[in-house]
């Protein structure tokens, strides 16, 4: 007898049930199941929301910093991004843990991603005209406030809409998003370092205009009259203590990820520094090697995304791939010390984003199978799992600036960041419920 297939509308999603139907009045929220827009959306919408991210964080915030202080630049962008890390610590668990409770006619997550791109766009529009490091630092948080409060829900639609099987296609789309926006952004940065503002304002119409679409094309089901758990900003703060013996897997997760990304940040938040300080370009020289950087490491990023992506599906298995991974950036960071020139660091580009496209591709799979509670708060455990990425990157600046002032320079900072990735590894291998 010929068995019929299951309908991915009746599986259990961390948030809720996939649902065909609209839930019954007083029904606990759910979602609609994947269409075939949602991929090539997911696509559009990293791919924006990280262009943003790269072409600010790589070319034009550093630009905009060096050029108001040369001699200070380093610390100064320390002062900025740090700041910056103190107001958005619990952005995206608190984006997520509202759009769990959020009553809408456009669903739970909408609301959310439309303001964030709308008040981080409305901000980024103000930041090139700024030349004073404090109104600068401002508008930074704001942004980077805003845009957490973006990428939290976009983050959970992964967990809301996909059956477990099908996560890790839908995180490689992602990847490749993530990896296509940084390239794009980075090169679209360059072409307007020096023009900041027109820079800034690019970014912030192109993430308005994205989000908005996002939301129209791909509609949820209303959540207006679901019920809703009641928050609770005790429980909240609590549900920060990660339980190493109650949730030893999510800990894990946790602990994986701040680790690996931190060994990463480390040397790309200062890429353009390194260019300029230990390898001896000018400012203007070390900005186009930036896109050449990027350009090189782009084609082999995007294979081991798409073929680690479908191949972690097909084999059932993820953490292979962070190991395969992490040997594959230990050896990327490896290049710079042992060629300290242009050539080292194109091989460490090249390198590294085969290991860091390995990563990508199954870590947001990974992530959604090790929810606490069989992921009944998945959007503010999600948001909790990407404070995993955010305290890293926020820590890589301050951290970078110690080493190279007062510990070795940037040799050491190498040093760090390959110890970092290998002790990501080392941390996932505790995990067991994902194979």
């Amino acid at each position: 007898m010929t068995m019929t297939p299951p309908d991915p509308a009746a599986e259990v999603a961390p948030t809720g049930f996939i649902s065909a139907q609209q839930p019954a009045v007083g029904r606990p929220a759910a979602s609609p199941p994947a269409t075939k827009r949602l991929l090539p959306s997911l696509l559009a919408a990293s791919l924006t929301l990280f262009a943003t991210y790269g072409g600010l964080i790589a070319i034009l915030l550093p630009v905009q910093v060096a050029l108001l202080d040369p001699a200070h630049k380093v610390g100064n962008l320390a002062i900025v991004t740090t700041t910056s890390f103190v107001f958005t610590l619990f952005a995206q668990p608190l984006a997520g843990a509202f759009s769990d409770r959020t009553r809408s006619r456009f669903g739970r997550r909408a609301p959310w991603m439309v303001v964030g791109a709308i008040v981080g766009g409305i901000f980024l529009f103000g930041l090139g005209s700024l030349s004073d490091l404090l109104w600068i630092t401002v508008f930074w948080v704001v942004i980077q406030v805003a845009l957490n409060f973006l990428q939290a829900p976009l983050t959970t639609i992964t967990a809301d809409r996909f059956p477990r099987s099908k996560r890790g296609g839908a995180s490689a789309m992602i990847g490749l998003g993530t990896q296509l926006g940084m390239t794009i952004g980075v090169m679209l940065a360059g072409a307007f370092a020096q023009q900041v503002g027109v820079g800034y304002s690019i970014f912030g119409g192109a993430v308005i205009v994205v989000t908005v679409l996002f939301v129209l094309i791909n509609r949820d089901w209303s959540s207006k009259d679901s019920t809703v758990e009641p928050f609770r900003w005790g429980a909240f703060f609590s549900g920060f203590w990660i339980n190493p013996r109650k949730h030893p897997d999510f800990f894990w997760a946790f602990t994986a990820r701040f680790l690996l990304i931190l060994g990463y940040f480390v040397v790309s938040t200062y890429q353009l520094y390194i260019l300029t300080d230990y390898i001896k370009l000018s400012l203007q020289a070390a900005t186009g090697a930036v896109i050449t950087l990027t350009l090189v490491a782009f084609v082999p990023t995007l294979i081991a995304i798409v073929v680690s992506g479908w191949w972690s599906d097909r084999a059932g298995r993820r953490k292979v791939f962070i190991y395969t991974a992490t040997v594959v950036m230990a050896i990327g960071l490896a290049m710079p010390l042992l060629m300290p020139n242009l050539t080292g660091m194109i091989a460490m580009s090249v390198i590294n984003g085969i290991g860091f496209g390995l990563y990508m591709s199954v870590d947001a799979a990974l992530m959604t199978e090790v929810l606490p509670n069989e992921g009944g708060a998945a959007g503010k455990d999600l948001g909790i799992l990407n404070v995993a990425t955010n305290i890293p990157q926020a820590l890589s600046a301050p951290i970078a600036a110690i080493i190279i002032g007062s510990l070795g320079g940037y040799p050491v900072l190498f040093v760090f960041a390959i110890v970092f990735a290998i002790l990501g590894a080392v941390a996932t291998a505790p995990i067991k419920s994902v194979k």
